[in-house]
């Protein structure tokens, strides 16, 4: 097994990674219970998801085919900037539009500062 064999096989660990992050990822949407936690499984463990998957596909045709793509590190760069914003965007729209937190969440702290007229 040659240098580049190893490295492929690396990148094919860092896709099946990817993958099983994703599959985890999606299980945390269907399971957590408001939209404020659903919003970290879907931006944190997908954003890692993709990153991983596309690093992986970057790497096999940097080693195998002598090909360094720009488009995967525009895509590594462009998922790895808006899918956090996206995320908290969705969450603070969320938050002004009044959705509830989930039982058991603790304390509001927030709600005291920004909802003044609401007494």
């Amino acid at each position: 097994m040659n240098v580049n064999q190893m490295i492929e096989w690396a990148a094919v660990i860092l896709i099946l990674i990817g993958s099983i992050v994703s599959v985890i990822s999606a299980f945390g949407m269907i399971r957590l219970p408001d939209v404020y936690t659903r919003s970290h499984a879907a931006t944190k463990s997908s954003t890692l998801s993709v990153l991983t998957c596309l690093l992986g596909a970057f790497i096999y045709f940097w080693v195998h085919d002598g090909y360094v793509s720009v488009r995967l590190i525009l895509g590594i760069l462009f998922v790895f900037v808006t899918a956090p914003v996206a995320g908290h965007l969705i969450c603070r729209a969320a938050y002004r539009s009044h959705v509830p937190l989930a039982e058991g969440s603790g304390e509001d702290q927030l709600k005291d500062k920004l909802f003044t007229e609401d007494k």
